[in-house]
């Protein structure tokens, strides 16, 4: 009952299911991983003491910026060179904008230092000059933006002196030296402008370190997986039972499908002979009555002949026998011939009495 599992199409389907099933389990595994990960990483970081209460340390110890070192003090020396203007950014349910600037270290590169924020539009707002000559910050280290992050304008178009990411790969196009993959915000206020001072940025957690909505996504999408699974199984068996009903079907001889489509033909062909016979029927009915009729004809002219015939001469004993051991058919045709014979003799007869 179950040899159609070995046909080609199912074969096909057999490798299908086999390929789908622990590719669906290994997805939904790794969705899973990630999310344990985001828990156990949220978990340490609450643990652990707030990275801006540690010890700072010089910039160049705590590059690359990771998990750990995210958010922890930086120091540098150097002095600012360009100034840029991060619009959109919002800070205690306000909208306004980071007051970002360059400082070129001795290395030759630059680190993008947030020296505060300051409400309302980022157009037309006067922002105080950055202090000149050489300084030394100490900031909260954040690594570069990204399209992800909250606040950034990817859209572009923005005025010049204004920036929609603080990223080394957005900066590097606008100024002439080099930029460090990292950025730290002052965790004291400055002096501001014409909106008071401006007030400083607080450090951002590490991107996947926290139970936020992209780490319930990841829980989402695991059982999305497991769910796809078992769908694919339920199909498998669903169709493994349709084709086997089916064959016992075709094995008992119960084919609904094939008997109904046998009976449409026949019906169809009924049809067909109905209308034959009945286009045909009519030209039928005359050819038999034309030819009742020459039969008819054929027999009032033998019993003419038997009616003349003792007028002329008599037809001899012996020719009767034959017409008798005839069909009907043959003896309509002997009968009419001798009558047509005895027609002629009377007609003879009595041309000769005339005379």
């Amino acid at each position: 009952m179950y040899r159609f599992l070995l046909t080609p199409r199912w074969w096909g389907i057999n490798l299908f299911v086999v390929l789908a099933i622990p590719f669906c389990v290994f997805m939904g595994t790794w969705q899973l991983g990630r999310f344990e990960d985001r828990v156990q990483s949220h978990e340490q970081a609450e643990k652990q003491p707030d990275p801006s209460t540690r010890a700072a340390k010089p910039l160049d110890e705590l590059l690359p910026v990771d998990k750990v070192t995210s958010g922890r003090p930086a120091v540098a020396t150097g002095t600012y060179a360009d100034q840029f203007l991060v619009p959109g950014r919002e800070l205690d349910d306000r909208q306004g904008f980071y007051v970002l600037n360059m400082l070129r270290t001795d290395s030759g590169k630059a680190l993008p230092v947030v020296r505060g924020w300051l409400p309302g539009s980022a157009s037309d707002a006067k922002v105080p000059a950055a202090p000149r000559g050489e300084v030394t910050v100490t900031g909260d280290l954040q690594a570069s933006e990204n399209a992800r992050s909250k606040g950034v304008d990817v859209r572009g178009g923005l005025p010049g002196g204004q920036l929609g990411m603080i990223s080394a790969a957005t900066l590097v196009n606008l100024v002439p030296y080099d930029v460090y993959d990292a950025w730290v915000t002052l965790p004291k206020p400055e002096a501001g402008g014409t909106g008071g001072a401006m007030k400083p940025v607080p450090a951002a957690a590490p991107e996947g370190s926290g139970l936020d909505l992209k780490a319930f996504q990841n829980l989402g999408y695991t059982g999305e997986w497991f769910v796809f699974a078992g769908f694919v199984l339920f199909m498998w068996f669903r169709l493994v039972r349709r084709e086997a009903e089916a064959a016992r079907d075709v094995a008992l001889g119960l084919v609904p499908d094939g008997a109904e489509a046998g009976s449409e033909e026949s019906g169809a062909g009924a049809a067909g002979a109905e209308e034959s016979s009945g286009a045909a029927g009519p030209e039928g009915s005359e050819t038999g009555a034309d030819r009742l009729e020459a039969g008819a004809g054929g027999s009032e002219a033998g019993s003419d002949g038997a009616d003349v015939g003792p007028v002329g001469s008599e037809a001899p004993a012996g020719s009767r026998d034959p017409v008798g051991s005839q069909n009907p058919a043959d003896s309509q045709d002997a009968v009419g011939s001798q009558g047509s014979g005895v027609a002629g003799d009377v007609r003879a007869a009595e041309a000769g009495s005339g005379r």
